[in-house]
């Protein structure tokens, strides 16, 4: 088995508790099924939030889809001005076979984040 590590993001419409749960668990869904994992392989994940998404933490979502063993930390994304607002982002670590090719997940409005990934769309 091999260490990696991927990455995603998705974007909600409003700053509540239902959005950001929902859309963390979507991406969680979408990086899970994508990549073939469960959650036994997942060694740690990282979620960061923009600043004006504060009404729950993405890593509540990600303990309700059975991440309960999985060390999880949320953060502040940077607030560079003009960047995307409204962005839920995560970075996974997780071991899989040697051979695995890692498939990174944006949605909705992040797609834009990464277009130069075609895997990850």
């Amino acid at each position: 088995m091999r260490l990696y590590a991927l990455r995603g993001a998705v974007t909600v419409d409003r700053n509540t508790a239902e959005d950001i749960l929902g859309a963390t668990e979507w991406l969680m869904h979408e990086i899970m099924q994508r990549n073939g994992l469960t959650t036994d392989d997942v060694v740690s994940c990282l979620f960061t939030l923009t600043e004006d998404l504060d009404a729950e933490f993405p890593a509540v979502a990600a303990r309700r889809l059975g991440f309960d063993q999985v060390p999880l930390m949320c953060a502040r994304e940077v607030p560079v001005p003009g960047a995307l607002p409204k962005v839920i982002r995560v970075l996974m670590h997780y071991y899989a076979a040697p051979d695995h090719q890692a498939r990174h997940v944006y949605l909705g409005d992040a797609r834009k984040l990464r277009a130069d990934l075609e895997s990850a769309q």
